[in-house]
């Protein structure tokens, strides 16, 4: 049963974490093929160490982009705003051992004209929503989040240009009667340019930016503060520690509020279920819980390699829902084709949108007239309703 009254902690990272640099760089070279051609094939890995950055993996696209793929690279770290000694974007080396995509894997992939295109791999995938929070999200790494963009933002902007690109916030909230009322404890780890600040100096730096994002009143008395902590923040990104595409999931998803099917997102394009599936599980569970169908819902979908339709779906609404969860699971299969190729079509998805999801959350974001953050539309409300 779950507790009404309990404290649940979850984390982010900024844009400037060594493994959310590898993410952008990796989605960035996604978005350059799918600007190519919207049907290329990428899994782009990145690695990140003192004054180096290695790309690899499997592509099927156009060589230009290929040969792009340094630039592609230094853009990314230059916009995140690293021109420190250990990890600059002019004077990184950068090796480029992306090849061609597996034949093995493209002849399960590929739709041949009497069958329907396979998913990319095997695989579980978990999409989650909950009514407390405006975008439908639990609320630690919600605010998590927005505390690191807010704090991104105003070290772009000059407001505060002590800031190092990276930075991790985490958010302890205490929950009554299932709803978020007050932070606990907060704890932020910024990187600092200037060596002389202290923790006490660095506090008071962030906290309106802080009290500026958080809900009135969830900062009390009694709220822990812990600010920077180690001391000093100087060395920071990849120089300070190694990054790598993919190690920041339960950042991308959900805090740990929910299950995660254990597949990375960035890098993917979105013949890999490990992303395409994990979107429209969030999109069919927050549709429901939009529609008031239930308070909280987890979906679960599962997929077998180069096979179209998914070989189960669970949906569980935690004993919250207003209509019984079998009649949910059937209505979805009814309002939503759940093949790869369905997905892809439904949500949009072979667009050049990815970048933009490389921090601060895949879910929880506004969908963008363009076609980004698809996923997050609640478009599906009347037709469920009308299919129960």
């Amino acid at each position: 049963m779950t507790r009404k009254s309990h404290v649940f902690t979850s984390e982010s990272v900024s844009e400037g974490h060594p493994d959310k640099v590898c993410d952008r760089i990796s989605d960035a070279v996604l978005d350059a093929f799918l600007t190519e051609d919207p049907h290329a094939r990428v899994a782009c890995e990145t690695f990140a160490t003192t004054d180096r950055v290695v790309i690899g993996g499997e592509v099927r696209g156009p060589a230009s982009v290929i040969e792009r793929v340094e630039d592609i690279a230094r853009e990314c770290v230059k916009d995140i705003g690293y021109e420190q000694k250990g990890f600059h974007w002019a004077n990184m080396k950068v090796d480029n051992y992306l090849h061609a995509q597996s034949a093995d894997i493209a002849q399960g992939v590929d739709a041949g004209e009497d069958k329907d295109e396979g998913a990319g791999d095997q695989g579980i995938m978990f999409g989650y929503a909950t009514i407390e929070t405006d975008a439908l999200m639990p609320a630690p790494i919600q605010y998590s989040h927005a505390i690191l963009r807010r704090l991104a933002e105003v070290r772009k902007n000059g407001t505060e240009s002590w800031m190092g690109p990276d930075s991790k916030s985490q958010l302890s909230v205490r929950y009554e009667n299932d709803l978020p009322v007050e932070v606990t404890s907060l704890v932020l780890s910024t990187q600092h340019l200037d060596e002389t600040m202290s923790p006490a100096d660095v506090r008071d730096a962030v906290e309106p930016h802080i009290r500026d994002v958080l809900p009135d009143g969830w900062l009390t008395d009694n709220t822990v503060w812990h600010v920077n902590p180690t001391g000093k923040f100087v060395i920071g990104g990849p120089d300070g520690d190694a990054g790598l595409t993919g190690r920041k999931i339960i950042v991308d998803t959900y805090g740990g509020a929910a299950p995660h099917g254990g597949g990375a997102f960035s890098g993917k394009d979105p013949t890999k279920v490990d992303r395409s599936a994990a979107y429209a599980a969030r999109y069919l569970a927050k549709n429901i819980v939009a529609a008031g169908l239930a308070k909280r819902c987890t979906l679960q979908l599962s997929y077998a390699i180069g096979v179209a339709r998914p070989l189960s779906i669970l949906v569980d609404t935690h004993r919250t829902g207003e209509v019984d969860e079998g009649a949910i699971e059937k209505a979805v299969f009814d309002v939503m084709d759940l093949t790869p190729r369905g997905i892809r079509e439904h949500l949009g998805l072979n667009k050049p949108i990815y970048q933009r999801t490389a921090a601060y959350g895949h879910f929880g974001r506004v969908p963008t007239e363009d076609g980004g953050f698809s996923w997050e539309r609640t478009d599906l409300v009347d037709t469920l309703r009308k299919a129960l």
